[in-house]
């Protein structure tokens, strides 16, 4: 009998769309990097986040605004703050704020205000909800360090997660992303990202012109079936679709296009 590769089953010859993700973390991550039209360094990044179709699988699913930490040329790492569905939460929800040192150690930080139920110093219950909008903001601590709070745009409430202890005195490499611990053939899941900004040493507020698409590829594990598209009011990112938009494209914010597709060859 011929092996049947999971990956190969439901799409295209050679596609990963079912079965579990191969990557070293078990997870399918998908990206969008902002472009930004300044050289004036970055004091700050947030952006809005609303998880539309929720995930129906009982798996980790982690959606993030990351950014770098950086002091002119030198490198400080770079940390990820987002809301998680995580069955170790009570009602499954949690809140993340946390990163890597260059050399790939944890980031220490402040003990969070908020409680944990497994006691992760990075990971915080937080109850959010589908069909509710919240701002993810990275911006500089009183003192030192970084400070990551979601503030929930229906009641109005701001929750500082807690503060990272990394150095740096600006922000670089801004990115959203989907990382998903689910097998590729899980119900879809839809989020939008929306009002993503920056603001500049000089006090001026900026948003990304457009943002560069990429994916997890499935040489190295990533599921052929996650999605990006806008929408009147954002962008999506989508699991278990029919891809339309190609790793390398540039999202065009200004005009809501497709600015340069790429060749969609990554794989």
């Amino acid at each position: 009998m011929a092996r049947r590769w999971p990956w190969s089953s439901g799409g295209r010859s050679g596609e990963r769309v079912r079965g579990e993700p191969g990557s070293a973390n078990g997870a399918s991550s998908f990206h969008l990097s902002w472009i930004l039209d300044t050289d004036e360094p970055l004091v700050e990044v947030s952006a809005v986040l609303e998880v539309i179709v929720p995930p129906a699988a009982d798996r980790l699913y982690f959606w993030a605004l990351q950014a770098s930490f950086a002091d002119g040329s030198t490198d400080h790492g770079s940390a990820h703050l987002g809301l998680q569905r995580n069955r170790n939460h009570p009602g499954r929800a949690a809140v993340n704020w946390g990163g890597y040192a260059p050399g790939g150690q944890v980031l220490a930080g402040s003990v969070s205000g908020l409680p944990s139920t497994p006691n992760d110093p990075n990971t915080r219950d937080y109850p959010w909800q589908p069909d509710r909008r919240y701002r993810l903001r990275i911006s500089p601590a009183a003192g030192a360090g970084w400070q990551g709070e979601v503030t929930d745009l229906t009641s109005g409430q701001a929750t500082v997660v807690r503060v990272l202890r990394a150095g740096g005195d600006r922000l670089a490499a801004p990115v959203v992303w989907s990382e998903v611990f689910a097998r590729c053939d899980h119900a879809s899941v839809t989020v939008r990202w929306s009002e993503l900004e920056a603001v500049l040493r000089s006090g001026r507020r900026v948003a990304p012109t457009g943002l560069s698409v990429s994916y997890e590829p499935s040489r190295a594990g990533g599921c052929d079936n996650t999605n990006v598209a806008i929408d009147a009011l954002g962008i999506l990112q989508v699991t278990n679709t029919r891809r339309t938009i190609p790793p390398g494209a540039r999202l065009d914010l200004r005009t809501g296009g497709d600015d340069q597709p790429g060749s969609g060859t990554e794989r």
